[in-house]
């Protein structure tokens, strides 16, 4: 099971780590890359808008995942007890 607090946590820190921790690790790295293209971005001022949209983004991504990847073990658990 995963807890969808701790992959918040961990994207609230670094942007992509909660995905790694759900075990999406190419979504995880990709978003690291994408938020280090937006920190260069700032300078042009369009990392100021796309640097946040992912970042939330990221933080919402990980916790719905977590909550999926639970709901499907569980849903998994159940059947094979029927």
């Amino acid at each position: 099971m995963k807890n969808p607090g701790i992959a918040v946590l961990l994207s609230f820190f670094l942007t992509g780590l909660g995905q790694i921790y759900n075990g999406h690790i190419l979504k995880g790295v990709l978003m690291i890359v994408l938020q280090i293209v937006n920190a260069f971005l700032v300078i042009l001022f369009i990392g100021m808008i796309t640097y946040p949209l992912v970042w939330v983004w990221g933080l919402y991504d990980a916790y719905k995942s977590a909550d999926r990847i639970n709901q499907e073990k569980t849903r998994l658990q159940s059947t094979v007890f029927l």
